[in-house]
Parts: structure tokens; C-alpha cells; sequence
């Protein structure tokens, strides 16, 4: 028999795999709320109440983007970092008002945030930047995740939007990002960037004005276009600056929070800021996994922390990595090498997982544990199933593997439709098994606030 790894052993591991609180996914220190919060709401109403409003120019004459010359990507790798990439594509008009100075003075009054958010974004800037010159797409883009989220993979709004990109549930599905038991795409690096330039062009094409296309990612485009037809009916410009009063706190702030981003990046050193160099090579390549593997073996291959696998592996919610062989992972180039060597001289088990069904309400978790040599906290972490619930009927859970079970891998359907439902004990013992008034699905999480807005295409304020 193989050597098998002691689940007891990786439990407090799979502390670390549990999905960040909403009030935890963002940095707790950057002093702004969650996007799209009622306390973001308020705190931003807060302070511009009394703002005076700025004209600027009219901006709907924006010219679209032009496509990536032949060549570009090449000449791109004669900037020294991508910073400079970035600076260099610059093509969104700017703006200049009391909104724009009160972040730039916000964002350069906290050297320590500026300075975590852009350690985080080292790992994803070049594959960000890059995919926006194929498209030919302005690169000032790249840095919409410090707006959205800090550039935290695993942030989480109150309105369920989750990932760098910030992409709602209903809106993920749209753009084919998978979610499901085992992996959220909006999480991950290369789905969510692939599916948020896609959507920003979209808007862009809608609108024809990138200032009104960010204002759409943030607000929705069906909100947008009821402003435009609004300010037309009363004869006035339908530019972002014209338009901004008919729009909540959030969005009036959100293109002049890319602004202010954009001026210390363009010149960091005019607000006393330092920005710390970030390579123009690669950060990360993908690798095949050709079969089920534990994170935590996957991260000790490939000789990463947890930590940084999963900063690069966001999507993969539960401690096994599933799918099939379009299912890849992000590594550092000398980790990938170091991985595929690792790998070739392994000699064990990759997986120590696999899936149960819940057929009856008789099955507890402690006799599951029991049955598969654990212990009833293993199995709550691994299905990040709550203290003092019970399982119901039909829930597919992790459970280690078995000896007859070792090489056995998870199958595709099993992946694409487990769900893990659950209730309080109380309540199942004094029911008997009925289903609780207060009982709900974990996999489907998002249920009430996105079926009242399934037509929504960002934030819950959309129309």
C-alpha cells in the first residue's frame, strides 16, 4: 500500500483553504469599507455631501483604442519594469476635480497600503498588462483592482462580488466562469482577467467612452443607459462628469479613484510615494495537472508556501485540486521546474480525497469520521461546514480516501454538481429530517440576493 498523509496532520492547513469573511477579504487596514457596503456607502456620502462640482470638458469624443500595433509585445519588453508598460499606455482622457485630489491625498497619506497593494499586484501585473496590449486596450485598465479590491484574489463584497475583478455570481456565469463545490473562476487569475477585458470592451463598445464603460462595470450598463437618456430628455452632455450626479456615492467616486491611482503611478515620486519595481518578465506559468493532487501537495512540490500557492491558485475552494486536463495551475517559472522534478520522484499518493454522498439523515459527522478515519473536525474544515450543523440528504462531502479508493480520481459530474446542504442539529432532531424554514445550501450561497436581481450586471444598487 502506498504511503498515505495523516489528515490530522494537514487540519490546521486547511484552516488556511476556509473562504475569507466579507468583513476579512479586503485589507483591514486600508481605511475604506468593502465596495459596494452600506458603511462604504455612507462614508463616501459622508464626505462629499458639501463637494462642490467641477466642469471639465466633454469627454464624449473619446476615440476608441487603438488595436496593439504588430510588434508591440515586443517592443513592451523594452521597458525596464511594467510600470513603465503601463505608464506608456496610458490612453482613458483624464479628469481633474476636488474628487480626484481628495483619493491622490488619501492613497498618498498611506505609504504602507500602497506599498501591500503593490506587492500584490507584482505576482499579476504583467499577465494583466500584457493581455490588455493584445486587445489594444488602454493599460491604465490594469489598475482597476486597486479600486476593486486592493488586488486580494480572495476579497468578497456584501453584494457577493468576489475575486481581483470583483464579478457578482450571475454576472460570472455570464462570462463563463465556473462556479461550483470545488473552484470559483471569479477567484481565478487567468479566468477573471479573460472574462473582466472582455466585459470592459463590451462596455466600451456600448458606450463609446471608457469613463462611461468603468462606470457601467461598477453601476451596470442598464443604469448608464437610463442616465444618458435622462440627461438627453433634458438637453444636457452625457459625459461621465455630466452625468455623475444622477449616480450613487460609489460610482461618482469610482473613474476619479482611477484617476488619482493613475497620477501616482505616472509620477509616484511627486507624491513622496515609492512603487516597487515589478519585473517586465513573467511571474508565472501554467502547469498541467494530469490527475486529482491535494493543495498542499501541489504547494510542497512545487516547494511554495500555502500561502503563495493559493495567491496564485485562488479558484480551488476546497483542500484537492479536481478536473480534468484543461484544469491547470499557476507556478513561478523555477517552482514549475522544481515541481515537475519533485513530482517524477513523489512515489505516493497525490490525492487523499474523495467524495461521499449523503444518502440518509442517519449519517452524522462523527460517524463519518468514524467510518473514514478521522475526525469530525477534518471533515467540517474540508466542506467548510459550520459547528453545530448536520448534514442533510443528498449532500456530497469530502472524505479521505480508503486504501480500495487511492488512485481513484474524482469524477468530472460528481465536480460539476456536488452540493453540500445543511441545518442546525437541534432542528433535525426535533423534526425528525424535515427540511428547516432556516436551513440553506452552501453551493448556492448567492441565492436570495442575486434571484431578486438576477437581471444585474454589477452591484446591488444596479437597475
Amino acid at each position: 500500500m502506498q504511503a498515505r498523509i495523516p489528515h490530522s496532520a494537514v487540519l490546521a492547513t486547511l484552516l488556511a483553504l476556509a473562504p475569507l469573511a466579507p468583513a476579512q477579504a479586503h485589507d483591514d487596514n486600508t481605511g475604506y469599507p468593502p465596495a459596494g457596503s452600506a458603511a462604504a456607502t455612507s462614508a463616501v456620502n459622508s464626505v462629499n455631501s458639501n463637494l462642490p462640482r467641477f466642469p471639465v470638458s466633454d469627454l464624449s469624443s473619446q476615440k476608441p483604442a487603438k488595436p496593439a500595433a504588430k510588434g508591440a509585445e515586443d517592443d513592451a519588453f523594452h521597458e525596464k519594469d511594467v510600470w513603465g508598460r503601463i505608464r506608456s499606455g496610458y490612453a482613458i482622457p483624464d479628469i481633474s476635480n476636488e474628487l480626484v485630489g481628495k483619493h491622490v491625498n488619501w492613497y498618498a497619506t498611506r505609504p504602507d497600503y500602497i506599498a501591500r497593494t503593490t506587492t500584490r499586484a507584482s505576482r499579476y501585473l504583467f499577465h494583466v498588462v500584457t493581455e490588455l496590449e493584445k486587445r489594444g486596450m488602454p493599460t491604465e485598465l490594469a489598475l482597476l483592482p486597486f479600486i476593486e479590491s486592493a488586488f486580494n484574489p480572495q476579497a468578497l463584497s456584501s453584494a457577493n462580488a468576489a475575486g481581483m475583478w470583483q464579478f457578482v455570481p450571475g454576472t460570472g456565469r455570464d462570462f463563463n466562469l465556473k462556479q461550483d463545490a470545488f473552484k470559483d473562476e471569479r477567484r481565478g487569475i487567468l479566468a477573471s482577467t479573460d472574462a473582466a477585458l472582455t466585459y470592459l470592451q463590451r462596455l466600451y463598445d456600448m458606450f463609446g467612452d471608457w469613463q462611461l464603460a468603468l462606470a457601467a462595470y461598477n453601476w451596470g450598463e442598464g443604469s448608464v443607459q437610463k442616465a444618458i437618456k435622462r440627461n438627453q430628455a433634458a438637453g444636457k452632455p452625457t459625459d461621465f462628469e455630466s452625468l455623475a450626479e444622477l449616480m450613487p456615492a460609489e460610482t461618482r467616486n469610482y473613474v476619479p479613484k482611477l484617476q488619482a491611482v493613475k497620477n501616482i503611478v505616472a509620477n509616484p515620486a511627486q507624491y513622496g510615494l515609492n512603487l516597487p519595481a515589478i519585473d517586465n518578465t513573467p511571474y508565472f506559468t501554467a502547469v498541467d495537472k494530469t490527475s486529482d493532487i491535494d493543495l498542499t501537495i501541489a504547494a510542497h512540490l512545487a516547494e511554495l508556501s500555502v500561502d503563495e500557492f493559493k495567491a496564485l491558485n485562488p479558484q480551488f475552494k476546497r483542500p484537492v485540486i479536481t478536473g480534468d486536463e484543461q484544469t491547470k495551475i499557476l507556478l513561478p517559472k523555477e517552482n514549475a521546474d522544481k515541481f515537475h522534478l519533485n513530482l517524477a520522484q513523489w512515489g505516493k499518493n497525490l490525492s487523499t480525497w474523495t467524495t461521499h454522498k449523503i444518502t440518509s439523515a442517519r449519517e452524522s459527522i462523527s460517524t463519518l469520521a468514524s467510518r473514514f478515519h478521522t475526525t469530525p473536525d477534518v471533515i467540517r474544515q474540508a466542506n467548510n461546514i459550520p459547528q453545530k450543523t448536520a448534514l442533510k440528504a443528498g449532500s456530497t462531502i469530502l472524505v479521505p480516501k480508503l486504501s480500495t479508493s487511492a488512485s481513484i480520481d474524482i469524477p468530472a459530474e460528481v465536480e460539476r454538481t456536488a452540493t453540500v446542504a445543511f441545518e442546525a442539529e437541534r432542528e433535525r432532531s426535533s423534526k425528525a429530517g424535515k427540511v428547516s424554514k432556516t436551513s440553506y445550501k452552501q453551493a448556492r450561497s448567492d441565492s436570495k440576493a442575486e434571484k431578486s436581481s438576477s437581471h444585474k450586471k454589477r452591484h446591488k444598487h444596479d437597475d
